[in-house]
């Protein structure tokens, strides 16, 4: 399989995806709640539907981690993990950022990544073995080399309040200790945007493989770090992740590890 060709055909559906996700957003929205604060609209099922129906045909053995459930496919080797609107919330209030998120998986590993954040129409791409690229233009992490002079950003729980002490503690060291922090409601841009060197470092809890699969992986071609809250690797399937260029890494990671760990002091 030729990765860099998959690559360019998987960012040209997303394209057109978020062209129809463009389109759709100026019409009524009909709103449903998977849960408390998490929403699932029409054009996330319908966007989910075009983007495995697409990918099916480019890589048909490949199964499906699709966030609206829209395949239940299994593959052996390879699965595409999507997320066809990530910032739902944002799209219901008309509010950018939100984008699609889509990776490939090969067994364990992540060997394509494609974020495609609609209101900037700015597509970060990039596979095994390659930079990761911002609309054709190669990019790469920050080279703050302290936190203190990095800006951050996070994700705030919108369901699962059970760390919501060491939370708290660690918005509190980081608006005091870092150039500041910012949420923007998508945790596919947020990744994005590390790397690329807008943001440093970005940590969350209570996410989904979906959320940060592809753009994990981009900060990983752009030259940065991916761990867990312990500094592990479970950091796709874990629900939480820690993401930043590598010259603030430790110092970032040992930060956030020991203000989360407070929730169970």
């Amino acid at each position: 399989m030729e990765l860099a060709q998959l690559c360019q055909k998987v960012t040209q559906l997303t394209k057109n995806t978020g062209l129809f996700i463009k389109e759709e957003s100026l019409k009524n929205k009909q709103v449903v709640s998977k849960g408390k604060n998490d929403f699932v609209t029409q054009v996330d099922k319908a966007s989910e539907e075009r983007l495995v129906a697409g990918l099916s045909e480019l890589l048909p053995e490949a199964g499906f981690i699709a966030e609206e459930g829209t395949s239940d496919k299994v593959g052996e080797k390879y699965n595409w993990i999507i997320d066809p609107i990530d910032g739902t919330t944002n799209f219901i209030h008309g509010l950018f950022p939100f984008a699609i998120s889509i990776a490939l998986q090969d067994k364990n590993d992540i060997v394509l990544g494609v974020v495609y954040e609609v209101g900037l129409d700015e597509c970060f791409y990039t596979w095994k073995g390659a930079p990761a690229y911002l609309n054709g233009k190669e990019i790469s992490v920050s080279k703050a080399s302290k936190v203190a002079d990095s800006l951050i950003a996070t994700g705030f729980p919108y369901s699962d309040f059970a760390k919501m002490k060491g939370f708290m503690n660690s918005l509190d060291y980081f608006m005091k200790n870092s150039h500041g922090l910012r949420r923007l409601g998508s945790a596919a841009t947020d990744l994005a945007y590390v790397a690329c060197g807008r943001f440093e470092g970005f940590y969350e809890y209570g996410l989904k493989p979906y959320d940060v699969a592809a753009g994990a992986f981009l900060v990983q071609q752009a030259g940065g770090d991916n761990c867990d809250f312990s500094g592990g690797e479970d950091y796709i399937f874990g629900q939480e992740i820690i993401s930043s260029n590598s010259a603030i890494f430790n110092e970032f990671k040992e930060v956030v590890n020991q203000l989360m760990k407070k929730d169970i002091e």
